[in-house]
Order: structure tokens, then sequence, then C-alpha cells
């Protein structure tokens, strides 16, 4: 944690929908004028897309069917963490682009699948935003929970995160429903050793639970909507926050735990607004005293 170089990190898996997240923290910087460094998750792989194939090939005629994204071995967690530690140290560090896609190709230079070279942060950013698989972190070797000042855990319930990384790959990437599945269940120790115990270690989680059948998720035509979904917001320390606030502007919410708090689907980004925009103009007013 640093005062004069404060870090958000959001965290969750792959179609969990921390882009949308990210794209209301870009809407509260906007808004309060905060200038921030951007880091995404997908940056520190360790291999491209190419490579990737490769190495999974490798290790699947090793009988090795559990080979993945998630894991430590096809990550750069320790460049990650350097990254992070020397942020919160000196407000610079290094990151990448990992190129999706041909749009990001024409925006970075870069062919689809591969990464755009190590570069240093813009030196006049206000603070540091991580989004992807791993902001937060722990094992034997690194703890990037540590460097985070805000950590935020976005956490759908496993059948609507599956459905929703269904659509995503299928509309998005041309993936069939049989190559998502498998990589669902490939991915599944890695998810469960270290995408799941990261939700211990954030600041606060949205849950979102659809109120409409998602009992078989590998069959679901469609995503569930906003209105056919609940919000669980849970705040690892509640101290501050004003509870009876957030119930009077979000109608239909309630509290189901002394430090949770339960809102219609629908009001997600009116919550986020609400409880964010005070965490991050603290984090801003506390680097600019240290100053």
């Amino acid at each position: 944690m640093s005062r004069r170089h404060p870090i958000i990190s959001v965290t969750g898996s792959s179609g969990a929908g921390t882009t949308s997240v990210k794209r209301t923290f870009e809407q509260i910087f906007r808004r309060e004028n905060v200038t921030a460094a951007y880091i995404e998750g997908d940056a520190f792989h360790r291999y491209d897309r190419s490579e990737m194939r490769s190495r999974m090939s490798e290790e699947a005629e090793r009988g090795n069917r559990h080979f993945s994204h998630f894991s430590p071995e096809t990550n750069l967690f320790e460049a990650l963490e350097k990254t992070f530690r020397e942020y919160g140290e000196s407000g610079t560090g290094l990151t990448r682009h990992y190129v999706h896609d041909a749009e990001e190709g024409a925006l970075y230079g870069g062919e689809p699948g591969t990464f755009t070279p190590w570069a240093s942060l813009p030196a006049d950013s206000e603070l540091l935003f991580y989004e992807g698989l791993h902001g937060a972190v722990v094992t034997g070797k690194v703890n990037i929970a540590q460097h985070a000042d805000l950590k935020i855990g976005v956490v759908p319930v496993i059948n609507l995160e599956w459905i929703q990384k269904l659509h995503r790959d299928r509309s998005h990437r041309g993936y069939s429903t049989e190559a998502v599945t498998d990589t669902i269940l490939r991915r599944m120790p890695d998810y469960v050793n270290y995408i799941c115990p990261q939700f211990t270690e954030t600041d606060i989680n949205f849950q979102r639970i659809p109120t409409v059948d998602t009992s078989n998720p590998f069959i679901a035509r469609w995503i569930p909507t906003p209105d056919e979904s609940m919000v669980v917001i849970r705040l690892k320390n509640p101290r501050g926050i004003d509870f009876p606030y957030l119930l009077s502007m979000v109608p239909h919410s309630f509290m189901s735990r002394a430090n949770s708090i339960v809102i219609p689907g629908s009001k997600l980004d009116l919550a986020m607004q609400l409880i964010l925009t005070p965490l991050i103009l603290q984090l801003i007013e506390r680097k600019r005293r240290s100053l």
C-alpha cells in the first residue's frame, strides 16, 4: 500500500464481468478529474497465443489436462508484483498490452495474439488501476494483494459466470460450446486454487445472482439481464460506510448481514458509484496530503 501512489485492483475470473466494472471506474475518474494509469491482467501472461497452444499440446501429451491461464506457471506473477511495488514506491513501473483482436492490433500496433513491447507507465498518473485475473493473488512466492490500496472482487455465481463466458467466447471469439466447456473443465483446479482465494483478500465483492433458472448453463440461450438478477455487495470492513444512506438511495435494497447489502441488478452501476466514489476520493486526498 502507498499513500503517495495508490493502487486499485479489480479481480475476477474470465467471464465474470470485470470489464464492465472497469467502465464504471473510468466514469468516476473522468467525473472527478482523476488521472489513472491502467494495467491489464492479460499483459502478464507468460505465453502469447501461439506459445500457449503449443504448451497446452505438450502438457496434454504428458497427461496434464489442467494446464491453464489461471496458474503461476502461465503467468508472470513476480513481474506483476514488481510493477505494483515499484508503482507504490515511485509512481512508475513496466507493463505491456496483449493484443486480443485486429481492432486492438490497429490500436497498439501488433498482431492478434501477441504482446506489445514492455514500456513504462505514464509519469503523471494519480493512481494505478489494474483489471484482470490476479489482482489479489497470494502464493508461496508472491503477495500481490498487499500492494493494492483498494481491492474489488467481481464474482457472479458460478453458473452465471459460465453462461457469460460461453456467450462471450462463442459470439466474439468464434469458439464452439464444446471448446468453451473444455476450457472451463481444464481451468477448474487452478480456478479453485488461484482465483477463489483472492476473494478473501478483496475489500469489496460484487456478486451477481440470477433470479431465473440457470441450472444448466451450457444450454442457456440468453444471459440473464440485470432486471433478472440481484447483486450481493460484501464489504470486508464496513466501518465508515453509510448503509442507511445506501438503502435510501437504492430502491428495493436490503441488508442481508452486517457487512452485506443486496440490491436489484439494474442498480449495480448506481450502487458502485455511491460506494466507490468516496473511497477513490479518499485515496486521492490521502495522496495529496502526503505530498
